[in-house]
């Protein structure tokens, strides 16, 4: 009798759990994890309803391993076991914005400029004349090509320009006389009202700055400026927009959250000179700082295999923003989840996924002194300028990148507790989404390319 009942508890709540699956990945617009759950709960509730009915020799002991089943996950979900260490990257010396792809994007040939440039860094030079003759971002001839879609990314970028002007100011009037937590309290409450979904705060540090500044004037100058604290945000990717990497779609969604990124980031330092404090805004096109480094010591996440912050509600699918000031802030408990280290180095979704080859496959090496994985920024910049976009394929594919509801928030909880249910939950991705999820079609009401 109690193997009977033990087999219609146990089949009933893997049923339901896998139908609940279902249900939510319907939702998501995963046709395919839906599947794989509808039929799981079909192969995993079956045989316990055979035992519940049948009578046979053995029939106990099988029935006492399958009603295992469930408490077994339930174990792996919950006890903690600790995987290999990783040692965290804390940043060594500093990166001339000069030599990063975007700083050597806007130089104009023919210009001073770019000749000082290229005699500086002369093995810069053939590397940047072949993406130089490719079609670039929404260019015609990109292979992504869609004119809609292309002048929607354009019309947010164009937005950010007027924005580059008010990222810095004089502070207005003497220096508010605050207290530190409550300053940080309302300034971390009121980005996220703006429409960041995290915050945190960090002492800026040397390797914050690029040593010196390239993308913008005044030019090849010393990029640290005497702000003491940095405050750092998020804004998230809409994840039916991501899903379309590496096509049109994605560069709509990315130009759009540095829009607001942007947006938020210019409300908050000028809020904060009005309080008599100096603050500059770190936007696209306009940084002084390694956004990355500032979010990942201000506690938003870590930084993973594609050089990406990965940050415990979505993942990399996320932009960036960052105001430094001299107001008295009060920084972040200090977070470090070596869980999204450990998970990085056996994953490796992304670098299978990359079209031009750019992440690194293996373990983190020692570069620059410093044990990382660093992604080849030349073949990552080239192959944008061919489609056009800026691909996302990484930001796609990474199984931090799901949406962040019940069902993923526990196995993110999971993968956070227990290095064996990290190996069991990147199988269960690659069973329910594949190991390259492929690139949704385009919707009708983006028009024809």
């Amino acid at each position: 009798m109690i193997e009977t009942t033990l087999m219609w508890i146990s089949g009933a709540v893997l049923a339901a759990t896998l139908a609940w699956v279902a249900a939510v990945s319907l939702r998501e617009g995963e046709p395919r994890a839906a599947r794989v759950a509808g039929l799981l709960a079909v192969l995993l509730a079956a045989p316990c309803v055979v035992v519940a009915l049948a009578d046979f020799p053995g029939r106990g002991p099988v029935a006492w391993v399958l009603a295992g089943v469930v408490p077994a996950a339930v174990l792996l979900w919950l006890v903690p076991v600790r995987g290999p260490r990783h040692a965290h990257a804390e940043a060594r010396g500093r990166i001339d914005e000069r030599t990063v792809m975007f700083a050597r994007m806007v130089l104009e040939p023919g210009t001073e400029r770019f000749e000082n440039y290229y005699r500086e860094f002369p093995e810069h030079r053939a590397i940047d004349d072949r993406w130089r003759v490719k079609p670039g971002f929404w260019g015609e001839k990109a292979m992504y090509a869609h004119r809609w879609l292309f002048a929607a990314a354009e019309a947010s970028n164009e937005l950010i320009a007027p924005l580059q002007d008010l990222v810095d100011g004089e502070p207005r009037g003497e220096r508010s006389d605050v207290d530190p937590a409550e300053l940080t309290r309302f300034l971390r409450v009121w980005t996220e009202k703006l429409g960041a979904f995290t915050t945190g705060v960090t002492e800026t540090h040397h390797e914050h700055w690029y040593s010196l500044t390239g993308r913008r004037d005044p030019y090849g100058v010393p990029a640290e400026l005497p702000h003491p604290y940095a405050l750092a945000f998020a804004v998230e990717m809409d994840k039916e927009m991501i899903d379309h990497a590496p096509t049109a779609p994605v560069f709509v969604e990315t130009n759009r959250q540095y829009l607001n990124a942007a947006s938020i980031a210019v409300q908050v330092a000028y809020f904060l000179r009005s309080q008599g404090f100096a603050a500059r805004a770190h936007i696209d096109a306009n940084y002084r700082v390694i956004a990355p480094l500032v979010a990942r010591d201000a506690g938003l996440g870590e930084i993973g295999r594609m050089g990406l912050v990965m940050t415990p509600e979505v993942g990399p699918r996320m932009r960036l923003g960052v105001v430094t000031t001299d107001a008295p802030l009060v920084p972040s408990a200090p977070t470090r989840d070596e869980s999204v280290l450990d998970f990085c180095a056996t994953c490796e979704k992304c670098a299978e996924a990359c079209p031009s080859a750019a992440i690194p496959r293996g373990p983190r090496m020692e570069i620059d002194g410093v044990v990382r994985w660093r992604i080849h920024q030349e073949s990552c910049f080239s192959y944008w300028c061919s489609i056009g976009t800026d691909c996302a394929r990484c930001v796609q594919v990474c199984p931090y990148s799901h949406p962040d509801n019940l069902m993923h928030r526990l196995v993110r909880a999971g993968v956070e507790r227990s290095a064996l249910f990290r190996r069991a939950a990147l199988k269960a991705d690659d069973l329910f989404y594949g190991r390259k999820p492929p690139t949704r079609p385009l919707r009708d009401w983006m028009g024809e390319p």
